[in-house]
């Protein structure tokens, strides 16, 4: 099947945006049988909205970096059976 760019517009802004070729066969090959009907800037608008708790902030918990010993605060409650780290120390520790 050969797939050509094609213009669509967002049905929330009302701009256009191109739903490329790329797309279109990345689309074809999941199974999904509709075209996009949202532009990009739309589609992340509406995934992060999702995401979003109520009252647009998310509830952060306290807790004591196991690497530098800093008070720091963390999106998940702590347990107790895994180290924390502050941010800094977090990605210190991705690099490796």
């Amino acid at each position: 099947m050969e797939f050509r760019d094609k213009t669509l517009t967002c049905r929330d802004c009302g701009a256009q945006f191109v739903f490329s070729a790329g797309e279109q066969e990345f689309f074809h090959q999941r199974g999904f049988s509709n075209e996009p009907s949202r532009c990009p800037a739309c589609r992340a608008a509406r995934r992060n909205s999702r995401n979003a708790k109520p009252g647009g902030s998310r509830r952060m918990y306290h807790a004591i970096c196991a690497d530098c010993g800093v008070e720091t605060e963390v999106p998940f409650e702590p347990r107790g059976d895994r180290p924390v780290y502050c941010r800094d120390c977090y990605n210190k520790r991705q690099r490796r």
